[in-house]
C-alpha cells in the first residue's frame, strides 16, 4: 500500500472538513480538533449542554468519512450486552450465536456517557483500547477504523455517574462546543428552513479504507526532538502544580504528541511547531487532571491549570517556525 504523503492527507482532510462545515455552522476549531483526533487514531469526548449540535457534527463526520455510523442513548438501564452483543439461542442450529451490538461499527456516538452506570461504561473500555470486545470468554475484533465520539452534559448530576479517571483517559481529548453568537445561530435557522427537513445527509468524501490509509501517512510525520521535550515538560508541569493532586500520565504526552502532528498536517505541514502543540493542550490535558479538593470552592478548573501552565512552562527555544 502507498503511503499517502502529507499533502494527500492535508486535501482528503479539507474535503472532510468543508462537507462537514457545510452542515455544522461555526464551530471550525472543534470540527477541526475532533477531526485531528480522528486522523490521531483516537476517541472524543464532547461534554457541553444539550442542543448545541454534538450529535449533528458527529454525524456528519462518520457522513464524510464513510465509516458506518451508530448511535448508543446512554441511559441507567443500559447494560454491557446493550453495546457489546451478546449470544443468543439459534433453534435452527440448535446453539448459541453471537449477535453483534452498536459497537461494532466504524464510528460509535455514546450519548450522555454520563447517564449509563459504571459496569457499562466499563464495556466499552476494552472496545476503546484494544479495538476488541471479551464477551462470554470469546475475544471479537472491532471494524478499523474505530472511533468512539462521546458526549456528557455537565449541569445535571442527579442520576449520573461521572467517568472514572481511568475511562476519561482513554478519550484524546475532550472537547467543548459552545453556545453560537446570535448570526451563526440565525444561520442555522435559515439552512433548517431552506433543506425543509430535519436531518442532513452527506455524501461520502473518503471511505474506511482511505481513512486507515491517512492515518498510516500521518505515522510518517517526523517531530523535532525540541517539541517533543516541550510534550514533556507540560505534562511534567501538570504534576508539580500546587493545586494538582493526580496529574497527567504519559498518555497524556502522547496525546499532545499525536494530535499536534495531525494538526500541523491539517495546517499543510510536515513538521510540527510548538503552536500545533498549545494548540491541543487544553483538550488533551485538562480532563486528565485530578485537583485537590480545596480547588472545589474557588471554581478553579483543569482547562485553567493547563491556561497557566502554557504561559509558564517555556517553549523550545529554536524550531521550524523561523523557516521562510
Amino acid at each position: 500500500m502507498t503511503v499517502p504523503s502529507t499533502v494527500d492527507i492535508e486535501r482528503a482532510a479539507a474535503g472532510v472538513l468543508d462537507a462537514v462545515g457545510s452542515v455544522v455552522v461555526g464551530r471550525e476549531r472543534t470540527v477541526r480538533l475532533a477531526m485531528a483526533a480522528v486522523l490521531a487514531g483516537g476517541h472524543v469526548l464532547f461534554e457541553d449542554v444539550p442542543g448545541l449540535g454534538k450529535t449533528l457534527m458527529a454525524r456528519g463526520l462518520a457522513q464524510a468519512l464513510g465509516l458506518d455510523f451508530r448511535r448508543v442513548q446512554c441511559t441507567p438501564d443500559l447494560q454491557p450486552a446493550d453495546v457489546t452483543g451478546s449470544f443468543v439461542y439459534d433453534p435452527t442450529e440448535r446453539d448459541f450465536s453471537f449477535r453483534p451490538g452498536p459497537v461494532f461499527t466504524g464510528l460509535l456516538l455514546a450519548d450522555e456517557i454520563n447517564r449509563t452506570p459504571p459496569k457499562t461504561q466499563a464495556a466499552l473500555l476494552e472496545a476503546m483500547q484494544e479495538r476488541q470486545v471479551t464477551v462470554e470468554g470469546r475475544t471479537f475484533p472491532l471494524t478499523r477504523p474505530f472511533h468512539v465520539l462521546a458526549t456528557a452534559n455537565p449541569i445535571e448530576y442527579e442520576g449520573t455517574y461521572p467517568l472514572p479517571e481511568a475511562q476519561l483517559d482513554r478519550f484524546l481529548l475532550r472537547l467543548d462546543v459552545g453556545y453560537p453568537p446570535p448570526d451563526e445561530e440565525a444561520e442555522v435557522l435559515r439552512r433548517r428552513l431552506a433543506r425543509r427537513q430535519e436531518d442532513v445527509d452527506l455524501e461520502p468524501v473518503i471511505d474506511a479504507t482511505r481513512l486507515a490509509s491517512l492515518q498510516a501517512g500521518l505515522e510518517h510525520v517526523p517531530v523535532d526532538d525540541d517539541v517533543l521535550r516541550y510534550c514533556v515538560d507540560l505534562t511534567s508541569a501538570t504534576r508539580a502544580h500546587r493545586l494538582v493532586e493526580v496529574g497527567a500520565s504519559p498518555r497524556g504526552s502522547q496525546a499532545l504528541l499525536l494530535v499536534a502532528r495531525a494538526l500541523a498536517v491539517l495546517a499543510g505541514r510536515d513538521y510540527v511547531l510548538p503552536e500545533d502543540v498549545k494548540d491541543c493542550a487544553v483538550p488533551a490535558l485538562a480532563h486528565r487532571l485530578t485537583l485537590r479538593a480545596e480547588t472545589w470552592s474557588t471554581g478553579l478548573t483543569g482547562e485553567q491549570v493547563v491556561t497557566e501552565l502554557l504561559d509558564t512552562v517555556p517553549g523550545p527555544t529554536t524550531t521550524r517556525s523561523a523557516v521562510p
